[in-house]
């Protein structure tokens, strides 16, 4: 497809160049996806970021997570934009800003606060709701979607299994919004 445009929800950019003394893992994809020229970044909205603020002396982490991010000119949205409101307007805005192109739709759990969604390894209070979850989803539909995934449920930590629920019901909404996709 060439570079893609990527709605990324998530609690945390994953855009860390090094976390923990390893250039791969989990904090790190977006930054090694920029690095390879697999993101358009004109093209590129992180929703719902509110993790790892401060400065963790030799974490890896910046005082500042979100300013790489913005200095390969990827929108970012983070949680308090997003609290106490629709995110329909939002995902209109998104749908403009990724036109025609290819887009891929990565949603990390942990997006939504742990209080919906408990099962992940990496929980930040003060998330996205599963409703705001659903209509960023919903919001994609007319996208040129040529992907998708759902990340980091943890299912030992998911002892009501509330989490794997809501993960899969959002893993089915995503099915729905895929182009080209044949119901029976």
């Amino acid at each position: 497809h060439g570079p893609v445009g990527l709605v990324h929800v998530d609690a945390h950019a994953d855009t860390s160049d090094v976390v923990l003394g390893e250039r791969i893992g989990h904090g790190t994809p977006f930054r090694r996806c920029v690095e390879e020229g697999l993101l358009d970044c004109s093209r590129v909205v992180q929703i719902g970021l509110r993790g790892w603020q401060v400065c963790l002396r030799g974490s890896g982490y910046s005082a500042d997570s979100y300013a790489w991010s913005r200095a390969q000119g990827f929108r970012v949205v983070q949680v308090e934009e997003c609290w106490f409101k629709s995110l329909a307007p939002l995902m209109e805005e998104v749908r403009g800003q990724m036109g025609g192109g290819p887009v891929y739709l990565s949603f990390d759990i942990d997006a939504l606060d742990p209080g919906f969604a408990p099962g992940t390894g990496t929980p930040e209070i003060a998330g996205l709701t599963p409703i705001q979850g659903v209509e960023i989803i919903r919001g994609c539909r007319g996208l040129n979607l040529v992907g998708c995934d759902l990340v980091e449920v943890s299912p030992p930590y998911d002892t009501t299994g509330n989490t794997a629920l809501t993960g899969a019901n959002l893993l089915f909404e995503m099915l729905c919004v895929l182009p080209n996709v044949k119901y029976l």
